[in-house]
């Protein structure tokens, strides 16, 4: 039996701005299904790494290759985003449009499912959501907590094949980053395959198949998470997570 052929595999990514070198030769592959957690301190690459991903980030040397296709070819690139849910630290919600609407606009123009059918998807993922509720509300009459459920639901109205989610509850209130992991805990447990950024540390040990912590533009080490939290190898990895565990 052949080994699965990986969903996202990165070969020699490197990614300038300007003069900063801000990833300096990243390899990396993503099985189909795999919860990948992405930790370390501010500054170093986390971000940029996964939004090379479907090229939100150009980059300048190396390969990023999703679901088959390469992101460098322009062709290729509309489907990978097709095929790619993104979940940002800001909402990127669209303020005149109702909860609803939000999440049926990208099924009919870019799926080009006719409305009842993203209408109907919708109400599905607001429920699953817990938050069906709200469909007909405006994004500012919501919590930070409830729009950043918007924003995943929305990422998922489009059937994505993988969820890439870059620090989703670093800009809210302590009291609802909760009720955001939960839907992301409930993601993991269908198999979703999730690339994820954060600084929530008992969210990676919980979730995680693997953790890569990166530093300085690098990845430093990578494994699973009971390795990484018990037992790092390296002393950069010892080092943050002493500073981060302690808070």
């Amino acid at each position: 039996m052949s080994p699965v052929e990986p969903i996202v595999r990165v070969r020699g990514l490197h990614k300038w701005f300007g003069s900063l070198h801000v990833l300096k030769g990243i390899h990396l592959e993503v099985a189909p299904g795999e919860r990948l957690v992405i930790i370390g301190p501010s500054g170093s690459g986390k971000s940029t790494l996964i939004r090379c991903l479907n090229r939100l980030e150009d980059f300048q040397e190396g390969e990023v290759v999703v679901d088959g296709r390469n992101v460098k070819d322009d062709r290729a690139l509309a489907e990978v985003r097709r095929e790619v849910g993104m979940v940002f630290q800001q909402f990127n919600l669209f303020p005149h449009m109702t909860v609803l609407e939000n999440l049926t606009l990208a099924p009919m123009r870019v799926r080009r499912w006719p409305k009842e059918r993203a209408e109907r998807k919708a109400l599905e993922l607001l429920e699953r959501v817990g938050i069906l509720d709200q469909a007909r509300k405006y994004p500012a009459e919501l919590s930070g907590g409830q729009q950043q459920r918007v924003a995943i639901a929305r990422a998922l109205a489009m059937e994505p094949k993988v969820m890439l989610f870059d620090e989703p509850t670093s800009a809210l209130d302590p009291e609802m980053v909760g009720e955001v992991l939960d839907v992301m805990r409930d993601l993991a447990r269908g198999g979703m395959t999730m690339l994820v950024v954060t600084h929530e540390m008992g969210f990676a040990r919980e979730v995680a198949d693997r953790v890569v912590f990166m530093d300085g533009g690098q990845i430093v080490e990578e494994g699973r998470p009971e390795a990484i939290f018990t037992a790092p190898k390296e002393e950069r990895t010892r080092s943050f997570l002493q500073r981060v565990l302690r808070h």
